[in-house]
C-alpha cells in the first residue's frame, strides 16, 4: 500500500501542478474578471448534478460493495454489478442534465447568480449548457475510477485528472484566443472524455464486459443505493454551501467569484497532493481490514495515515499562510492577473489556510467511517457543519466581504473535524490510541509554529532591507520564497528531530516503501 500511495501521490502532484498550470494560463488571459466569474459560476450546477448522482456512489457506497464481490473467486458478479450501477447513473445524469439545460437561464438568473449583470447571466447560462455534456461523461468515468481503485489499480485513475487539466490547458492556449471563454468549455468537455478514455482500457484488461442491464431489484444495486442515501444528502449540503458562496459573491463586484476560486484552489493544492493521495490508497485497505475483522490492523492503518497527513500538511499550512502574497505573485501575477488580483486572492487565502489541516484530516477520518460502512454519522455531522457554514457566510460576508465566506468554511470544517474524530474514537472498539496521537499532534504543531515564526521573520527582514532598495539578482518575492521556504522547512524538520517525533520515522519509512502506513 505504501508503494501505491507514493504512486498516487506522485500523480496527485502532477494533477495539482497541471491544475496550477491551468490556472496560471487562464489567469494570464482573464485574471479576476467578470467573464471568468461567469465561467466559474457555470460549473456549479453541472458539478452539483455529478456529485448528487455519481459522487455518492463513488465516495462511500460503490467501493465497499464492489470490493465484497471482487473478493469472490468468480468476478462475473462484480462486473455485473458494475454494469448495472453504471447504466443507472448514466441514465439519471442524462435526464438531470437535459432538465438543467432546458431551464439554464432562469436557474442562473433567479438562483445561481442573481448579482450578475444580465450579460453575465446570459453568458453563464450558455456556458453551463455545454458543460453539462461533461457531467454525463464524468459520471461513467468516476465509477470506473472507483472500480479500478477497488481492484488495487491506481495508475490510470491517478493519471485521469492530469489529462483533464492538460485538455483545458491546450484549449486555453489554442482555442481561447479564437473563441474566447467558449474555448475553455471545449477543453472541459474534451478533458472529461480524456478522463474516461484513459481508464477504459484498463477496465477491459481487468476482464470487464459491458452488460445493457439495470435490474433495480439486484441486491448489490439496492445496497449501493441504500449506502448512497446519506452520502447524497451530505453532498447536497456541501454543494449548497458552494452555491451560497457563488450567490453571495456574485453581488460583491467583478472579480469576487474569481478571487475566491483562486484562493480555494491554492488551499487545495497541498490537500490534494498529500491528504487525497494517501486517503485514496488507504480507503480500500481500511475496507478490506474491516471486512476481514482485523480491527487492530484497521486502527493502526487509520492512526498512522492520520499522523502522516498532519505531519506533511502542517508545514504547507504555515508556509502558505505566512508567505501567501509572494507565492501568489510568483505563481499567478502575469498578463491580466495584476497586483490587484494578487491582493484579492491573498486576502481570501489567509482565511482558507486556517482550515487546510482540518480539510486534510477529514479525508482520512471520513474514509474511516465509510470503511466501517457507517455513512450516516459523517453525513449528519457534515450537514450540521454545512448549515453552520452557510449561517456564518451570511453573518461574515458583510464584515469581511468574500473573505468572510472563506473564514466560514474554515471554522465549519474545524468543528466538523473535531466532532467526527471524537465520535470515531467512541465508534471504534477500544478507541484510538490517544497516548500516541495527542503528543504527536502537539509536537507537529510546535514545529509548525517555529517554522512559521522563521518564515515571518525572514519575510519581514526582506521587506525592511531589500524591498525599498530593490537590490540583488532576484526581486523581493523570489528571494523571500527561494530562501524562506527551505530555511523554514529545515527548522520544521530540526524541531521534529529534537523532539524525537515518530512522524519523522513514519514518513521516512513511507518514502522508503517499507511501511504499510
Amino acid at each position: 500500500m505504501a508503494g501505491a500511495a507514493l504512486l498516487v501521490m506522485l500523480f496527485f502532484v502532477f494533477s495539482r501542478l497541471s491544475g496550477l498550470a491551468r490556472e496560471i494560463i487562464i489567469g494570464a488571459s482573464y485574471g479576476t474578471t467578470a467573464e471568468y466569474d461567469a465561467y466559474l459560476a457555470a460549473f456549479r450546477i453541472p458539478d452539483l448534478l455529478f456529485q448528487l448522482a455519481a459522487g455518492g456512489a463513488l465516495g462511500s457506497a460503490f467501493i465497499p460493495v464492489f470490493s465484497g464481490y471482487w473478493l469472490q473467486a468468480d468476478k462475473r458478479a462484480a462486473w455485473l454489478l458494475f454494469s448495472r450501477v453504471l447504466n443507472l447513473i448514466t441514465l439519471v445524469l442524462v435526464l438531470l442534465s437535459i432538465g438543467a439545460a432546458l431551464f439554464a437561464e432562469p436557474i442562473v438568473r433567479f438562483v445561481l447568480a442573481p448579482g450578475f449583470t444580465p450579460a453575465q447571466q446570459a453568458l453563464t447560462a450558455a456556458l453551463m449548457q455545454w458543460m453539462l455534456i461533461g457531467t454525463v461523461v464524468f459520471g461513467a468515468s468516476g465509477l470506473i475510477m472507483g472500480a479500478l481503485n477497488a481492484t488495487q489499480h491506481f495508475l490510470a485513475p491517478a493519471a485521469a485528472p492530469v489529462l483533464y487539466n492538460v485538455a483545458i490547458i491546450a484549449a486555453a492556449y489554442f482555442l481561447a484566443p479564437i473563441y474566447g471563454i467558449y474555448g475553455l468549455v471545449v477543453g472541459v468537455v474534451v478533458g472529461a472524455l480524456a478522463h474516461l478514455l484513459v481508464q477504459a482500457p484498463v477496465l477491459l484488461y481487468k476482464g470487464y464486459r459491458y452488460r445493457p442491464t439495470l435490474a433495480l431489484t439486484d441486491p448489490g444495486v439496492r445496497k449501493v443505493a441504500l449506502l448512497m442515501g446519506p452520502r447524497v444528502l451530505g453532498l447536497f449540503f456541501v454543494q449548497l454551501q458552494f452555491l451560497v458562496n457563488t450567490i453571495l459573491a456574485s453581488g460583491l463586484g467583478a472579480g469576487a467569484v474569481s478571487a475566491l476560486n483562486y484562493a480555494w484552489l491554492l488551499m487545495l493544492l497541498p490537500q490534494g497532493i498529500i491528504a487525497q493521495g494517501i486517503a485514496t490508497v488507504v480507503f480500500p485497505t481500511l475496507s478490506a481490514q474491516t471486512a476481514a475483522g482485523q480491527i487492530d490492523a484497521f486502527r493502526r492503518t487509520f492512526e498512522r495515515a492520520l499522523r502522516v497527513v498532519i505531519f506533511l500538511v502542517a508545514p504547507a499550512t504555515a508556509l502558505l499562510l505566512i508567505l501567501r502574497r509572494p507565492t501568489i505573485s510568483i505563481l499567478l501575477e502575469r498578463g491580466a492577473f495584476d497586483a490587484q488580483s494578487v491582493m484579492l486572492v491573498a486576502y481570501g487565502l489567509q482565511f482558507y489556510m486556517i482550515g487546510l489541516i482540518f480539510h486534510s484530516m477529514l479525508e482520512i477520518i471520513v474514509r474511516g467511517f465509510y470503511a466501517l460502512q457507517d455513512t450516516w454519522t459523517p453525513v449528519l455531522v457534515g450537514i450540521l457543519a454545512m448549515a453552520g457554514n452557510i449561517a456564518l457566510s451570511f453573518l461574515l460576508v458583510g464584515r469581511l466581504s468574500f473573505g468572510g465566506l472563506a473564514l466560514a468554511n474554515s471554522l465549519a470544517t474545524l468543528v466538523e473535524t473535531l466532532v467526527l474524530l471524537w465520535w470515531f474514537d467512541r465508534r471504534l472498539p477500544a478507541g484510538l490510541q490517544r497516548r500516541t496521537l495527542l503528543p504527536a499532534l502537539a509536537k507537529t504543531l510546535l514545529a509548525a509554529a517555529a517554522m512559521a515564526a522563521v518564515a515571518w521573520a525572514w519575510g519581514r527582514w526582506i521587506y525592511v532591507n531589500i524591498y525599498p532598495a530593490r537590490i540583488g539578482v532576484f526581486d523581493d518575492d523570489w528571494l523571500t520564497v527561494l530562501v524562506g521556504v527551505p530555511l523554514a522547512l529545515l527548522v520544521y524538520l530540526g524541531m521534529h528531530w529534537l523532539l524525537r517525533s515518530d512522524e519523522w520515522s513514519l514518513t521516512l519509512a513511507l518514502l522508503r516503501r517499507r511501511s504499510s502506513v
